[in-house]
């Protein structure tokens, strides 16, 4: 008999340090509410307290700039303090999951490229993120099973980086060199992604179905946070249409909310500490619920590094003990984020694929021993003078054959550093093959 299970996964935007000063609180307050106040210490605190008359927004007001949000952690040193803390072995094991297991984090990092403007003090540059978490969890003696996944920001038109836009191609090709830089220097492609900002539109869902198979993004509530001006009419993370159910889903391939034949599966993620979606003991419940119903579950919750997790966390374990205690038959298990869509989904382990690469003069062939997720890898270049590109493939054969050809209209072999491909395959397994034109020798690894 198969046993009922819960499947928790705890998701973190993982984006660094973040600053606000005074100023931009206030200035926050006017693009959210349009409520308009000197900027000071003695305002906020009447904010913070409900001393001003708001027009009878005084609660949410209260909410969205109480100390806990605002509270950053604004250096790196102040997030490895937490992070010290969070990671332990006695905070992880503090509620043993139903199998005797620790909690779980997956840390969905972004990269911060190409922005004018930096009032946030976001830090900088490739591989900042992810390398810093990944030493972490390569050096973590307290668990070793945390994910490293992926988070992408689409910029803002100002270029600001403290806003977030919807596109994720209208500034340019940053995504694209994320990736292919992902790939040729790190040896590593995603599997999971968590949407930034919770944004996702038709560019975004019809880039993520040619490459990642699991997404944690859908954030459908019974009611959605209207009074907040940047959430009105769907704006951001639009979710007013897609199931309220634990279950994850196939999305359509024209409507993202709904359930169709796309082949990625898209779980729910509520957030926990934020100003707007969060989660509840209803929705954990729910999850118990279906759980005993018999249903795929996954539970997932999300929040942010830049400010402490930790209360966020007792928060969550509060709500596990008491959904339990109301579901004593049913079990919950903190969860990698990958593992946690293999476990719910049943998934049959398979092997990952085996990618060759051959040249025929100056043609690149590429052919993979098992049908890959999308119709064809992801495909990176790095040329000698450092810099990198993604192109298209020609195919041969969808999902399993393809070649490339060098030359006049794409590069010539002379100006070539390196080639990376990345294919994954619908159970989440990831292959990544680079070869270096300087070494005349191929690598390869799987995730």
């Amino acid at each position: 008999m198969t046993q009922k299970i819960v499947h928790v996964v705890h998701c973190i935007d993982t984006e660094g340090p973040l600053y606000e000063a005074l100023p931009e609180t206030f200035k926050r307050l006017k693009e959210l509410f349009d409520i308009e106040l000197l900027p000071s210490r003695e305002n906020l605190e009447k904010i913070q307290r409900g001393l001003l008359d708001l027009g009878g927004l005084e609660e949410e007001v209260a909410r969205v700039f109480s100390p806990k949000l605002i509270n950053y952690n604004d250096t790196w040193d102040k997030i490895d303090d937490m992070l010290r803390d969070i990671m332990s072995s006695d905070f992880r094991n503090n509620l043993p999951d139903s199998f005797g297991g620790g909690w779980i984090y997956n840390w969905h990092c972004v990269d911060f490229i190409g922005y004018s403007e930096n009032p946030r003090r976001r830090d900088m540059g490739f591989h900042q993120i992810f390398d810093h978490y990944k030493f972490l969890i390569d050096n973590n003696v307290t668990n070793k099973k945390d994910g490293l996944h992926f988070h992408y920001h689409p910029m803002a038109f100002s270029k600001k980086a403290h806003y977030c836009a919807t596109h994720y191609f209208a500034t340019g090709n940053r995504l694209y060199e994320i990736l292919a830089r992902d790939i040729i220097d790190r040896h590593w492609f995603p599997a999971v992604n968590r949407p930034g900002f919770h944004v996702t539109r038709p560019d975004s869902h019809w880039f993520l179905e040619q490459f990642v198979p699991f997404d944690y993004s859908n954030q459908r509530m019974e009611e959605d946070d209207l009074r907040q001006k940047d959430l009105a009419n769907g704006r951001y993370g639009d979710w007013r249409r897609a199931p309220k159910s634990w279950k994850p889903y196939h999305p359509s391939h024209d409507d993202y909310q709904v359930s169709g034949d796309c082949r990625r599966w898209i779980a729910r993620c509520l957030n926990v500490g934020a100003r707007y979606r969060t989660i509840g003991q209803k929705e954990v419940d729910q999850a118990f619920s279906e759980a005993e119903s018999g249903a795929s579950v996954i539970l997932a919750f999300t929040n942010h590094d830049f400010r402490d997790m930790k209360p966020d966390i007792k928060i969550m374990r509060e709500m596990l003990s008491k959904a339990q205690k109301r579901f004593p038959n049913i079990k919950f298990k903190y969860c990698e984020a990958r593992e946690a869509f293999r476990q719910a989904l049943q998934m049959k382990e398979s092997p990952p694929c085996q990618i060759s690469l051959s040249f025929a003069e100056n043609v690149l062939k590429i052919e993979s021993d098992k049908k890959t997720f999308g119709p064809q890898p992801f495909f990176a270049i790095k040329t000698q003078s450092g810099e990198y590109f993604h192109d298209n493939l020609d195919f041969q054969e969808p999902f399993r054959s393809w070649t490339y050809t060098f030359d006049q209209a794409t590069f010539e072999l002379g100006s070539l550093g390196k080639i990376g491909i990345a294919a994954g395959d619908d159970t989440g397994n990831v292959t990544i093959v680079n070869y270096d034109f300087l070494k005349g020798s191929s690598s390869s690894c799987h995730i």
